[in-house]
């Protein structure tokens, strides 16, 4: 089969890979139909993945349909169209048992699928822990409609969990790109009474006004004034920072008022300093961390009832033949492009 694959830091490269097998009673084999490319992926090329292991198929955002289980596997069955998790958990550790999925103990735990074992930029993909990282797709819900349900749009939902916002929260979001349009989608789902999102290009910023006009988007060098003058307490009630970059992690503190809550969903290059004499006395509480991606049972439910829709986000289609074509456009920015689905099946 082909799979893209992670050949040394700066380097992925289409190559030719024998179809997965089974290693325990726990897998299933699925046949991609479906996948996408993430930033994530383009840290890994990158190097800032210490945890990432050369040779391995990359990619954890995929569709697909299930082609083989293993004897311990109860939720789904061959034929199922399924969604399957960033990550993969054992449903058993302290960790899991807890919902924090990311932090399992398992070998296979976390996220290791694109990263420390195969993925699935590839024809077929085994899946570890399939019952908990395997959900079938409502029939009413289209493949496209179910691509991002894995992992960015997992993202965004728990990011809103976890930062407890309320109806009379002004919530401010920053970073406008895959990730953050989820963020936003999931935020819009609780109704609190203003969110203002943050985002520096001019595509990114015109797309979110076009589809979500209740949104108040504003630039990196306008955000600070503009929430705290749109606040009711000078500064946002939640801030979710979703863009990565150090300016933005500053950003985000800065425009958070007193005693608020600030998220940090993004995945840096590099390490971000806390300038805690300069924040002294604004009492926040920072929650930072991977995604905890055991919603996906309810995400894909609130798809099919059309309350979540994340198909605008696909704005280029590619074969798994030009993934290379795919890559180069979206790392670059280029055409518009906010995320790519890859059609991983040759015939």
């Amino acid at each position: 089969m082909l799979a893209y694959t992670y050949i040394e830091r700066g380097r992925f490269a289409l190559t030719e890979k024998n179809v997965p097998t089974l290693k325990d009673p726990r897998d299933a084999l699925v046949r991609v139909t479906l996948g996408s490319i993430c930033t994530s992926d383009l840290h890994i090329k990158h190097g800032s993945v210490p945890s990432a292991i050369p040779g391995i198929t990359v990619g954890h955002e995929m569709v697909g349909i299930v082609e083989k289980t293993g004897a311990a596997v109860h939720t789904i069955k061959p034929g199922d169209r399924v969604a399957v998790n960033v990550e993969t958990f054992c449903g058993e550790c302290f960790f899991c048992r807890h919902g924090y999925v990311n932090n399992c103990t398992d070998p296979d735990g976390g996220w290791a699928l694109g990263c420390r074992i195969d993925g699935g930029q590839a024809e077929y993909v085994r899946v570890p822990h399939a019952d908990q990282g395997l959900t079938r797709i409502p029939d009413n819900v289209t493949d496209e409609q179910a691509l991002f349900v894995g992992d960015i749009l997992a993202t965004g939902f728990w990011a809103a969990r976890i930062s407890e916002i309320t109806p009379n929260d002004t919530v401010l979001i920053i970073g406008a790109g895959p990730t953050g349009i989820c963020t936003l989608l999931c935020a819009m789902l609780r109704q609190p009474r203003r969110i203002i999102v943050c985002e520096k290009s001019k595509e990114r910023a015109r797309f979110v006004r076009s589809h979500y006009p209740t949104v108040d988007v504003v630039c990196p060098e306008e955000c600070k004034a503009f929430t705290a003058r749109h606040s009711t307490h000078g500064g946002a009630d939640v801030v979710i920072e979703v863009a990565g970059a150090d300016d933005t992690f500053q950003l985000a503190w800065q425009c958070a008022r007193p005693n608020a809550i600030v998220t940090i969903v993004a995945l840096y290059d590099r390490p971000q300093l806390l300038p805690l004499p300069d924040m002294y006395g604004k009492n926040l509480t920072f929650k930072t961390g991977g995604v905890d991606g055991c919603d996906c049972a309810e995400i894909l439910s609130l798809i099919a009832q059309g309350k979540i829709d994340t198909t605008p986000l696909i704005t280029h289609r590619f074969p798994l033949r030009e993934i290379e074509e795919a890559y180069r456009i979206f790392e670059n920015r280029l055409n518009g492009v906010i995320k790519v689905a890859v059609s991983t099946q040759t015939t």
